[in-house]
């Protein structure tokens, strides 16, 4: 079994969550390694507002997750999920970033550093 690497970006439900979404982060972490799987890393991104409403909600709290998974294995992800009310909208790619890659959680660089390595 050849596991791929994937990231899921779960937008919950602000008035049906407690707890900023951490009880739901174990439980998709655990769901994962049941199926074989494993978790390299899983962010909170804290609650944003939305430029238009999703299901009537104006806002949303935000969960990434980088996992390795069977590829058969990915489809249950949604449904799983679908019927969660807590979870508005679930996205799940295949991550082909290289290992090294700047993503855009990361601090960026001040001018001045840059400009004193020059």
């Amino acid at each position: 079994m050849i596991l791929k690497k994937y990231e899921s970006l779960f937008i919950l439900d602000v008035r049906k969550v407690e707890d900023e979404g951490n009880a739901l982060s174990k439980e998709f972490c655990s769901l994962i390694e049941s199926w074989g799987g494993k978790i390299t890393a899983a962010d909170a991104m804290g609650r944003l507002q939305f430029s238009y409403e999703i299901k009537k909600r104006k806002a949303g709290i935000y969960w990434d997750f980088h996992f390795e998974l069977a590829e058969d294995k990915v489809n249950l992800i949604k449904e799983q999920y679908a019927l969660d009310e807590r979870v508005l909208r679930i996205l799940t790619i295949i991550d082909e970033r290289p290992e090294n890659a700047v993503t855009c959680f990361q601090t960026p660089i001040a001018d001045d550093a840059v400009m004193a390595a020059r």
